[in-house]
């Protein structure tokens, strides 16, 4: 099942996708106000029962969709993860034994078909498609056996940055990678009775339809197992964490010369099992 996060006139609820429409979960499940606040209840056979016999009440074409989870406590991203990745950089090194890990804050993501928005501050506006684990069950120091179990279902995610701000800090990307609204998740939490698997899912990110990314979690150096094995020995993984999972080689950057985003683009990541994440590139508006 697919579920969203979205506004629909001027308020914010969350659903389930049904065909076309949206059924308006926030309107059924008393005392729950997110879907962050499902996946702690341990409330997502509920949402599924009540959405299974329930009439649409949105057209999705008429919401505004939000991230999937906007309020996650840790959005935990993870570097060079795809295999043949570490060779785009200037000095490539053998592999290493644990993932590379930072964080992102909430506002610096939008939502499906919102605009990533370049700042002032400079125009190296970059794309790195991604698939993102969205948890459902939280832990601690989790087994690799019982890691998958702790998942309630994947999103896609643009993780957006603004690279010569990557480069300010001697040993950090934080500045680059926490831009308000350069990246974008969505466009909805995909349930696994959706999708066969973890570890054979292909990933692609367009950009004005042209191929930029392209690959299959197959290449994964850590999967999707082993992040949440690893990260769960100094993170208390909590319900709606989001793990951004790493990046196919083929971000802008990597080209000569780069080839970063500007106003009017329209960026898509996809995996056909999860659904298309779309968003156009419009210039920050400072007053």
């Amino acid at each position: 099942m697919k579920f969203v996060s979205f506004m629909a006139a001027g308020t914010t609820s969350f659903g389930a996708v049904s065909g076309n429409g949206i059924v308006d979960l926030g309107r059924r499940m008393d005392g729950i106000g997110d879907l962050r606040e499902v996946l702690s209840a341990g409330a997502m056979a509920k949402a599924m029962e009540l959405a299974s016999s329930a009439a649409t009440d949105h057209a999705l074409d008429g919401v505004t969709l939000l991230p999937t989870i906007p309020n996650a406590e840790k959005y935990i991203c993870i570097g060079v993860n795809y295999a043949n990745r570490d060779a785009e950089y200037d000095n490539p090194t053998p592999a290493a034994d644990y993932p590379s890990v930072f964080l992102r804050t909430p506002d610096s993501f939008v939502g499906h078909n919102s605009p990533l928005i370049r700042p002032p501050e400079s125009p190296q506006l970059d794309y790195e498609g991604e698939i993102a684990i969205v948890i459902g069950k939280g832990g601690r120091r989790i087994s690799l056996d019982d890691a998958e179990s702790h998942i309630a279902g994947l999103t896609m995610l643009n993780e957006g940055t603004i690279r010569d701000w990557c480069r300010h800090g001697k040993f950090n990307v934080t500045q680059g990678k926490n831009f308000a609204g350069s990246g974008a998740i969505g466009p909805w939490l995909v349930t696994e009775d959706e999708f066969s698997g973890y570890d054979d899912l292909s990933i692609t990110t367009t950009v004005n339809g042209e191929i930029r990314q392209h690959d299959n979690t197959a290449n994964l150096s850590y999967p999707f197992r082993f992040l949440i094995h690893y990260l769960s020995n100094f993170f208390v993984l909590k319900p709606g964490d989001v793990i951004a999972t790493g990046t196919p080689t083929g971000a802008g950057a990597r080209f000569d010369p780069p080839r970063y985003l500007a106003p009017g683009d329209v960026v898509e990541v996809d995996c056909p099992s999860i659904g298309v994440l779309s968003n156009p590139v419009a210039d920050e508006v400072v007053s």
